[in-house]
């Protein structure tokens, strides 16, 4: 469609937002920054990693010999659960006030070595399974509201350790872009009877022109809102408001799918690619929520290589976000990439 091949912008039903899209700038020459690529880790154990079996981590505490996922509260956590209860201070234009929650660590395996696009489904599964386990935990607690699920990926992303793993943060209150996502689809539940992202997905099964890959139970999809190179989002192809809905052949795709996505970022530049991973569901304060719909968000910064990242600079920072390869472009990309992963060959 020549309307893609200029500048345009997209709106984003989840957020309300749109982002400018501006394909005529690829063909920019690069000057930018340029970094080392980063390489796989290559020794199963770690005598330095605070998250292998049997070390002992910064804060003092032993990581036990553990055999599959194992979880622990954060050693420094950015939320607690101890802090003040419903205090508030300020005025209108100055305001603050306390929040409760808890922070805790999944380590996806003992194998120092592993990403998720190098674990066997097996192993992917039981990490599946860590997830459905520990948001119910978490989401029984009477402070809290919202659990956000995420992997940080790479030290681009601001992980402080390589060894595969993922994090928790569960808040007294939902915050600020799952409670947006919230609004919108409970507006568009409201008017269509059906959820927002269970019609989106069947529409781009329909085009699949930002299809990646499908399995029996989940899609992967370049959106066609993305702000992101790469960003990627995995939906269920039937209505799920939480991980915990799903059933034992739909924890096994899910597993599957978070394999197949994997494997095929580090494929596109050869190198392990960096991205933020997070698990965005229906909130846990006990209230309704039949409008929302499970799914994943990948948010990878890679761009042109290995070595070339996008920043959300200038303009992105001051009106709008902007990108200039097309949605359709990366998942085609994405989609031509093997599912054998590129260090297996």
């Amino acid at each position: 469609m020549k309307f893609f091949e200029t500048p345009h912008r997209r709106y984003n039903p989840l957020t309300g937002e749109w982002v400018l899209v501006s394909p005529h700038r690829t063909k920019r020459p690069w000057q930018g920054q340029v970094e080392p690529e980063t390489s796989l880790n290559s020794a199963e154990c770690d005598a330095s990693c605070y998250l292998c079996p049997g070390n002992q981590r910064a804060g003092g505490k032993k990581t036990p010999r553990y055999e599959s996922t194992y979880v622990f509260v954060n050693d420094y956590s950015a939320l607690l659960p101890d802090s003040a209860q419903e205090e508030k201070i300020g005025s209108e234009l100055f305001k603050a006030e306390s929040e409760r929650g808890l922070c805790k660590v999944i380590c996806f395996s003992p194998r120092h070595d592993l990403t998720i696009a190098l674990m066997e489904r097996n192993a992917i599964r039981k990490v599946v399974d860590t997830w459905i386990e520990q948001y119910l935990e978490i989401g029984n607690k009477d402070f809290i509201s919202y659990v956000q699920i995420f992997e940080n990926r790479g030290s681009v992303m601001g992980a402080s350790n390589p060894h595969p793993h993922g994090q928790i943060w569960a808040n007294e209150h939902i915050p600020d872009i799952p409670a947006t996502e919230d609004r919108m689809q409970k507006d568009y539940f409201n008017n269509h009877g059906t959820a927002l992202l269970e019609d989106y997905v069947k529409e781009e099964r329909e085009k699949k022109d930002r299809i990646i890959f499908e399995n029996t139970s989940f899609a992967a999809v370049v959106p066609y809102w993305a702000v992101w190179p790469y960003e990627t989002m995995i939906l269920p192809k039937r209505h799920v408001t939480g991980i915990d809905e799903l059933v034992e052949e739909e924890k096994d795709d899910l597993a599957d799918a978070l394999k197949r996505m994997t494997v095929r970022f580090d494929n596109i530049f050869k190198t392990s690619f960096p991205y933020s991973m997070g698990i965005h569901q229906r909130p846990v304060d006990g209230k309704d929520y039949q409008h929302w719909q499970f799914h994943i968000h990948y948010l990878p910064p890679l761009l042109r290589s290995a070595t070339v990242k996008k920043f959300m600079v200038g303009y992105e920072l001051l009106a709008n976000p902007q990108r200039d390869i097309t949605a359709e472009t990366s998942a085609g990309i994405l989609r031509d990439q093997s599912e054998i992963h590129y260090t297996k060959k």
